[in-house]
């Protein structure tokens, strides 16, 4: 087995062993205490300019498949794992994680204590790293993190954003799930067919595909623009309603985004999840700041501070709203039972709404699915 090192900005380094593609990739380095779900990890927009450590002691084990993908493309720079399988055990794989990530570009490293990497990064905060087959001389390595580009202040959206309008057609799996279980005689359950009532334009800033599959099955039509679309070109399509979907990078430089969101807000209404709620937020005239190592992760606790409800999450941000920095025009509706941050906000006069975390899952639970039917009824009233 080949070697692969990995080297932080402030000189701690491990020595483990290669998978996936050869080569040397720097990147912010974060973790996510998910225990399942690495493909949809994988290819969400949101992990771009990254290295991803998974807390779970073993990937892969399940393989990969062509329906467990969030994006078109694999989209982090960098997979770091206590152990990666090298068997695919499940009915619904094609291939496995060491073939995925070989095929995409994404260099991989194992064998590596994760749990001392975790506890560094949640007492020192997140840092620029890097991962190398190339490298393994530890000077030279923790020199090369020094010197790569931060996260912070950096426009990664233009990187993953969609060039061209598009529409989307796929609705949610029958029984609620992205992927189609089997039946009996090895048929798959049907994919329901909705009538079409609503017009959802959703701005793309690197936008995971089981959003708009749950805007489908809540009977909208859906129209995905570049996240750089002007609020007039949005408006021109007509739509009933705007999505602002997730994405990477340092909100404070989607100038772009903020703007057409400021110019759309209490023309038609709105909804916003992860980097769409920091830009909402932003519009209204909010900051956003980077929190210490971020939220990543299915089991996130969130309290609904309307109905009183926890629900258990899935998260991917690495930034957040400032709290004294909200204006008079919004409301906090949901709060991260962690830390205490923001993880919903709602304007007061205007339709207007958007939550921090992940309500599509995918991976992840389910609790907090209905935020899309609440947007539904915002088209309808």
């Amino acid at each position: 087995m080949a070697q692969a090192a990995l080297a932080l900005e402030d000189g701690t380094f491990f020595l483990g062993e290669s998978f996936g593609h050869r080569g040397t990739v720097t990147g912010e380095v974060c973790f996510n205490t998910s225990m399942t779900g690495y493909q949809e990890i994988l290819t969400d927009p949101s992990y771009r300019g990254q290295i991803l450590t998974m807390t779970a002691p073993q990937i892969g084990n399940y393989g990969v498949n062509p329906r467990d993908v969030e994006s078109g493309h694999l989209q982090m720079a960098g997979f770091v794992v206590r152990e990666a399988s090298r068997m695919a055990s499940n009915f619904t794989a094609t291939g496995t994680l060491d073939e995925y990530l070989k095929e995409a570009g994404v260099v991989g490293i194992s064998g590596i204590d994760t749990r001392a990497l975790v506890r560094h990064i949640r007492t020192q905060g997140a840092m620029t790293g890097v991962v190398s087959t190339d490298i393994l001389d530890e000077d030279k390595l923790v020199r090369t993190a020094q010197e790569a580009p931060k996260l912070v202040g950096r426009d990664l959206v233009r990187e993953v954003m969609p060039t061209e309008t598009s529409q989307w057609n796929e609705p949610l799996a029958a029984d609620g799930t992205p992927l189609p279980q089997p039946i009996e005689g090895g048929e798959f359950l049907p994919i329901p067919q909705h009538t079409i009532e609503k017009h959802v334009v959703a701005l793309d800033f690197g936008m995971k595909w089981n959003i708009a599959r749950h805007l489908i099955s809540k009977g909208c039509k859906v129209t995905i623009v570049p996240g750089n679309t002007t609020a007039q070109e949005v408006l021109k399509l007509k739509p009933d309603g705007v999505f602002l979907s997730n994405g990477p990078g340092d909100p404070e430089m989607v100038d772009y985004g903020v703007s057409t969101v400021r110019d759309l807000v209490g023309q038609v209404p709105i909804f916003g999840i992860c980097l769409g709620h920091q830009l909402l937020a932003q519009a209204c005239g909010a900051k956003t700041f980077k929190l210490k190592f971020g939220h990543r992760g299915a089991n996130q606790p969130v309290l609904d501070l309307e109905t009183g409800r926890v629900e258990i999450t899935s998260q991917n941000h690495g930034f957040a709203v400032e709290e004294e920095t909200l204006p008079s025009t919004l409301e906090v509706t949901h709060r991260n039972l962690n830390d205490g941050t923001i993880e919903g906000i709602r304007h007061k006069t205007e339709s207007a709404a958007s939550v921090q975390y992940h309500p599509e899952a995918a991976a992840g639970p389910h609790d907090s699915s209905p935020l899309f039917l609440r947007f539904r009824e915002m088209l309808d009233e």
